[in-house]
């Protein structure tokens, strides 16, 4: 039975029966419990919007896709099976997401689990096949035409990328359905549905306007064969239409991390930064029922957890981290994001003599790193419908950006009983008198490493954040 979900952003959307089956299930529920938006809500009442129906946008804007794909262009052979994995995959694309979003892989994980190269796509697979398996849907799937184990395989490449690593790495489709593999999450230009839903539906819920239409890029997007491989091309007249709060639940995390026990397979009982390795346990974290609570709540019997419940009350009680200001970077180029290594102790120790303080750091990334997001989608003309052409800039305008990311930084007063006015003083005299200077990308790792050594060495209460913002 397909069921009908009034969505305000797509309207009415109906789900194929097998989606809905996997919509009922306690790992996709889950989903409910964790913010689109992470820590935003926080500051904007309007980001209340959950991975949720986040999903479920994205489920349908797959199966439109694939769908537009197939009517335009049937020698593509886009059979039922195609469209259904698809959609399967753009509804669990985000299963393993933790609390407060991408705050717990971008900010919280890196901390906790220094080098463990963890994301959140790779919880998608392995939660997903934990919900396959805890929900015995292999036969479920099977009456609905899925072939098994190929189009399990499938719905995971598409979520993570390829499982293998030969010549053609995927093994859920051959090279002649190689575009299919770029409606949910594209890992060659970063243009999927996954964008188009989230671009729609954040602008909604926090009232901004969004200029991009998903519906015309629809209609004019057309498979055409580049680099050996088929792809997904766009009209070339479309060519124009691409143009403090989480370090503070971060900080509360890294506290309470040893101290916060959640029960996962076999009884086994893990900690906050732990639960990663067990989907059981993983499955129990949302940012609704842990952390959050569980800190507040057992705070008083356990005082390891005063300062993390003391972080998480100043949220509570609108008392965030004091911006103390934005250091003038100059004209540096986007790829020298990093703060020269002798500048930057320099500029600690300078710090260290007006109040004592924390220093910490945050990479913000917003998909493309610092290169141009057309560079590498390709295009076709009404002349040549299926040949696909790159657009060089120049053809396009003279007046495009040159740079494609922003470094910027910022430093917040985190000790409150600090007075900020002085703090502000000492900052804005500091940035007069020494240049800040930028060195190139490959220093980065070393440089936060000492930066991180010397601020739990100092117990500094200054956070230094670095933002790697994309525009």
């Amino acid at each position: 039975m397909r069921v009908v979900f009034n969505d305000p952003i797509h309207g009415h959307v109906e789900l194929h029966p097998l989606l809905v089956r996997i919509i009922d299930t306690p790992q996709f529920q889950r989903l409910r419990n964790i913010k689109q938006l992470g820590g935003a809500y926080y500051v904007y009442p309007g980001a209340s919007h959950n991975r949720f129906e986040h999903s479920i946008g994205v489920a349908y804007l797959a199966g439109e896709f694939a769908q537009a794909l197939r009517t335009r262009q049937p020698e593509l052979d886009i059979t039922d099976r195609d469209v259904l994995c698809v959609k399967i995959a753009g509804l669990c694309h985000d299963l393993g997401h933790g609390p407060f979003s991408h705050l717990f892989d971008g900010m919280f994980i890196p901390k906790a689990r220094p080098g463990e190269n963890w994301r959140h796509e790779q919880a998608s697979v392995e939660i997903f096949d934990h919900l396959v398996n805890n929900n015995n849907l292999r036969p479920v799937m099977e009456e609905h035409q899925l072939v098994l184990p190929q189009d399990l395989d499938f719905i995971k490449e598409m979520i993570g990328g390829p499982l293998g690593p030969n010549e053609w790495p995927y093994e859920g489709r051959g090279q002649d359905k190689s575009f299919l593999y770029e409606i949910v999450a594209n890992k060659r230009n970063g243009i999927d549905v996954d964008k188009f839903d989230y671009f729609a539906r954040d602008c909604h819920h926090l009232g901004i306007r969004n200029n991009f239409d998903h519906r015309r890029f629809f209609l004019f997007a057309r498979v055409c064969e580049a680099g050996g491989l088929k792809q997904i091309c766009s009209r070339d007249k479309v060519c124009f239409m691409f143009t403090r709060l989480y370090d503070m639940i971060a900080d509360a995390f890294l506290k309470a991390d040893p101290y916060i026990q959640i029960e996962g397979r076999g009884g086994r009982m893990f900690t906050l930064s732990e639960a990663i390795d067990d989907m059981e346990a993983y499955t129990k974290l949302t940012g609704q029922q842990i952390p959050l609570c569980e800190i507040l709540i057992r705070a008083g019997e356990h005082p390891e957890l005063e300062e993390a419940r003391r972080i998480l009350q100043r949220i509570i009680d609108r008392n965030f981290y004091k911006y103390l200001g934005r250091p003038d970077t100059g004209n540096e180029r986007p790829t020298e994001v990093c703060t020269n290594v002798f500048v930057c102790l320099y500029c600690i120790k300078h710090l260290l003599d007006m109040l004592t303080s924390d220093c910490g750091v945050t990479t913000v990334d917003y998909g493309n790193r610092e290169n141009d997001p057309i560079g590498n989608v390709n295009f076709y003309n009404k002349y040549a419908p299926d040949r696909a052409i790159p657009i060089p800039r120049e053809q396009v305008s003279r007046l495009l950006p040159q740079n494609f990311s922003e470094h910027i930084i910022r430093v917040y007063l985190k000790n409150e009983d600090r007075n900020l006015a002085a703090a502000k003083r000492h900052f804005v005299q500091w940035c007069e008198t020494h240049p800040f200077q930028v060195l190139e990308v490959t220093f980065r790792s070393t440089l936060l490493n000492i930066v991180h050594v010397l601020c739990e060495a100092l117990k500094l209460e200054v956070l230094l954040v670095i933002d790697f913002i994309k525009l």
